[in-house]
Parts: structure tokens; sequence; C-alpha cells
């Protein structure tokens, strides 16, 4: 699978210039490129307050029309953020939109402290097969905790996307999280992060990475936007559980029910 990791700078509360460049982004990706990645909330960026109401939009908005458009007209897939309104309840939301649509949306299950008072925590965990793999999403501050991975896991995921909003100082410490939570769960993690200065002050971290499921890392970015391709051979995943298989030698599993679709969906929904 060849996915281009779109390590990017945006602007918060400019859905017009976030979204021109993610549009610029797809129509210019290799030939063999299977799926882009941007960073949490790219076509929104991190608003707050008063501000969310006029920015937000729902999952058939016209922001994520265009996405799908783009995708439709260049035949590839992409995993991209937005603040999502689903009738005046705000979510922090990453969805995987393939040339047939909409096929897995995820709102993110533990929000920043500053989060809080704005954003509505998700549900559940959700996974679907892409290109023959089964992948879920998990969104920044999601990854500090170690049940979230392992709920994918215990769906079958082999590969994890991380679309994250990582600020300074706490760059290390998202780089140490996504090569537990591969290892530990012997799966892909590919997470893009943003970079730059947001209105707030904020400086967004970079150090987008790839790690395979042994927990070695495949790729990591600078602090400059950057675009990078990167193969991964998901045979990888079976050859890290020949020996052991962490998922099957366990003795405490997660507490939720699981939930299959008709469409290939599972679904983790949290108790």
């Amino acid at each position: 699978m060849n996915i281009e990791l779109m390590q990017l700078a945006g602007r918060d509360g400019d859905t017009a210039y976030n979204l021109r460049r993610a549009l610029e982004a797809i129509a210019h990706c290799d030939a063999d490129t299977d799926l882009l990645v941007f960073p949490e909330t790219h076509l929104m960026g991190f608003v707050a307050g008063d501000r969310l109401a006029t920015v937000a939009e729902t999952l058939e908005g016209p922001t994520l029309q265009a996405v799908q458009q783009a995708v439709r007209e260049r035949g590839v897939s992409v995993v991209i953020g937005l603040v999502e309104n689903d009738a005046g309840v705000f979510y922090n939301t990453s969805v995987l939109v393939t040339p047939d649509g909409l096929s897995l949306g995820y709102r993110k299950t533990h929000l920043w402290p500053s989060e809080r008072g704005d954003i509505t925590p998700g549900d559940r965990f959700g996974t679907v097969l892409f290109n023959g793999v089964r992948m879920g999403i998990l969104i920044c501050y999601d990854i500090e905790l170690p049940e979230t991975a392992r709920a994918l896991a215990q769906l079958g995921a082999e590969l994890i996307i991380i679309t994250n909003g990582n600020m300074d100082p706490y760059g290390p410490v998202h780089r140490t999280a996504i090569m537990a939570r591969a290892q530990e769960n012997q799966v892909f993690s590919v997470m893009v992060n943003r970079v730059g200065q947001g209105d707030d002050g904020l400086v967004f971290a970079g150090g987008s990475a790839v790690v395979d499921p042994f927990g070695h890392v495949l790729f990591e970015a600078g602090r400059e936007e950057t675009r990078q391709m990167i193969s991964l051979d998901l045979t990888q995943v079976q050859a890290a559980r020949t020996d052991y298989h962490y998922l099957n030698d366990r003795r405490l599993t997660l507490p939720g029910e699981t939930v299959e679709h008709a469409d290939g969906r599972r679904e983790w929904l949290i108790r």
C-alpha cells in the first residue's frame, strides 16, 4: 500500500484556504498513490467558542463534498479531519473518503483539555476494509491512551491512521506513543501532524511518522511542510505475529460491544 503523508501548515477557521491545499495535494498525488493522509481537523483548523457554529459542517456539507469530487476524479482515497456539526453538537472528526464515498468516520474519543468545553467525545471505535487491509483511525491525544489502539486491534486492525495536531513541547510524547501502539498491537501506525503556528500561538511539532508492526520507525519528518510517499509491506503484520501474538495471548479484554456492519465496517461501542 502506497500512502502519501501530507504534513501541512493550516489556517485556523479558514476553510477555503485549507480545502484548497487539500484539493491541490489530491490533484498532484503520484499515480500509484492509494491513500493521502492529512492532519487533525485540517479542513477547518482549530476553532472554539462562538466560531464553532460558523465553521463546523456536517459530513454532507460542501467542504467534504468538494473532497469527495476530487477523490473520485483522481481515483485515490484520503483520510482528512474536520470539525463536524451534527445537529448543533460538535465533534473532532476524521474520515476516510474513497471514490465510492465516505467509508469510515471516527469522532475523537479522548479530548485534549482545551477541547472539552466545546467538543463532544465520540462513543465508538471503528475499522473498515480498505484495499484488503483492515484499517482504523485515531486522532491526536487518543494515542496516548493504550486502550484506543487496543480497541482497534480487537476489531482486527492491521493499520492505524493517526491524524494529529500535536504541538510543542509534546512532540516526543507522540513519537513514543505511536511506536508503543504499533509494537504492542503488532500493526502499522501512520501519523500525520500539522506544522507552523496556530491563531492562539501554538507551535505545531511536525514529526509525522510511520512505524511498522515491530515498533521500528520507517520514516520520520522534521518540522517543515512535508509530502512523503511511504510504501507499506503488509506481510510484515503477519511476520510480527508469527512467534507470539499479543492479542491471542492476552488475558484481559476491553469492555464494550462489537457491531458488524454489512458494508464491512466493525465498531466497538464504548460502555
